[in-house]
């Protein structure tokens, strides 16, 4: 029987110490790539607080926490199309805003970073950011498609689900969507000095994780005021996603510099570094 495979955080840990050994000494910027609810953001907190305790100068940051506010959104969704409107495809975020923070964060400066708040679908007041310390040295920055490439046009032309289907009948969500993630998005992820991607076993276990991940929010607000989303919201809510996560999914383990494969349960299969993929 063969051992037991550390977990995803202590792989990932390994694999940034072997980064910064061989490092210019310069502040190196991991991208963390994950299905939703692959545990990319735990992984990330965990791998945060052991290089801390071991005198590494750490912060993670999550594509999340650089949502366009609820205001920029339903503006977008006026404009160009009305699925805009809810956070998390390419188009959504303030890009510009975390290629600042990146500046920063390398220039070696204190940092306040700024936060997402889920159970309002609001950014976070600037009081309520962290702040990073100065001199930084390595910036864990996960996300769901972090480090994705676009697709092409041909692709685009079939809706994959329900949603594009009845929704975006013309294409011309996706198409944006697509545009987004070739342009700006494209810019930030050239940023990357590593890729790490967390491999589910296929975009047919996201709706069980991403359930999960709304039971920890209810029990985050804790006062039953914030109901939190349904199973049948939850279920069109992922459909927002699907079209790219099985592309990341297909696309993204010939190429990433570390490759942990999980199984149905997040436990570690096997991982794989560029090297040998």
């Amino acid at each position: 029987m063969s051992p037991e495979l550390p977990s995803a955080a202590r792989i990932i840990e390994r694999d940034i110490r072997d980064a910064l050994a061989r490092g210019d000494g310069r502040p190196i910027v991991i991208g963390l790539c994950g299905a939703q609810g692959s545990g990319k953001s735990t992984a990330a907190a965990q791998v945060h607080a052991a290089l801390t305790a071991d005198g590494i100068r750490s912060v993670a940051l999550s594509l999340d926490d650089f949502y366009l506010t609820s205001a920029e959104r339903t503006a977008l969704g006026e404009a160009v199309h009305s699925l805009l409107r809810t956070r998390g495809v390419p188009g959504t975020h303030d890009v510009a805003l975390a290629m600042t923070m990146l500046d920063l964060l390398q220039s070696g400066e204190p940092v306040r970073l700024p936060c997402f708040d889920k159970t309002r679908d609001e950014r976070a007041t600037t009081a309520q950011w962290q702040v990073a310390p100065a001199g930084v040295q390595v910036i864990l920055f996960e996300g769901w498609c972090v480090g994705a490439r676009p697709q092409s046009d041909a692709a685009l032309a079939e809706p994959v689900n329900a949603l594009e289907a009845e929704q975006d009948r013309s294409g011309s969500w996706r198409r944006f969507v697509n545009d987004q993630l070739a342009g700006p998005y494209q810019r930030l992820f050239a940023r990357l000095d590593r890729l790490v991607l967390l491999e589910a076993p296929g975009f047919e276990v996201v709706g069980a994780w991403r359930t999960e991940q709304e039971e920890g929010l209810r029990r985050e607000t804790g006062n039953g005021v914030w109901a939190g989303m349904s199973d049948a919201e939850i279920h069109t809510f992922i459909q927002h996603y699907e079209r790219l996560t099985r592309h990341i999914l297909d696309e993204m383990p010939r190429r990433a510099d570390l490759v942990i494969t999980l199984d149905e349960k997040r436990a570690v299969i096997r991982a794989k570094h560029a090297a040998y993929i």
